[in-house]
């Protein structure tokens, strides 16, 4: 059964809108707020791994001790730890599910392509953001909550 080209276009349309509305809808709430790491877990399903375990631990009681995340105007990122702020550009894609952020001052890589970080959002709303980073060599969801 073939569907008539009218409604075709106009599920499309629905389709292009929605995407648009549940991105301006996480950009929203990830905005003009302080998000304050307070855990660092293994994502839910990931093979048992006593390294990746203990990386956890120690991300949560040392490098994550003092980190803070803002999104502000005109894609602007602030990312402060221990009290040391850098900004760069975000943007979301996937629909509002992956945020890229890069430096804000388009910083290279060796292959002179700009540097980009993708996030994966596991959560969001008005209080709490869990994120989904890769470290290079394991994912940790970093749960973060607005101040």
């Amino acid at each position: 059964m073939r569907i008539p080209s009218r409604i075709f276009l106009f599920m499309a349309l629905l389709a292009i809108l929605f995407s648009a509305c549940n991105s301006s809808r996480n950009n929203e709430l990830l905005l003009h707020k302080k998000w304050r790491v307070y855990d660092v877990v293994v994502p839910p399903g990931s093979p048992y791994d006593n390294t990746q375990i203990t990386q956890a631990i120690d991300l949560k009681r040392g490098y994550y001790t003092n980190v803070y995340y803002q999104f502000l105007d005109n894609n602007l990122f602030i990312a402060t730890i221990d009290n040391r702020p850098d900004s760069g550009r975000y943007k979301l894609l996937s629909d509002g599910k992956i945020i890229s952020v890069t430096a804000a001052n388009g910083l290279r890589s060796a292959a002179d392509k700009i540097t980009e970080n993708l996030v994966t959002i596991v959560k969001l709303d008005a209080t709490h953001f869990d994120m989904k980073v890769y470290t290079g060599e394991y994912y940790f969801i970093l749960k973060t909550k607005a101040e």
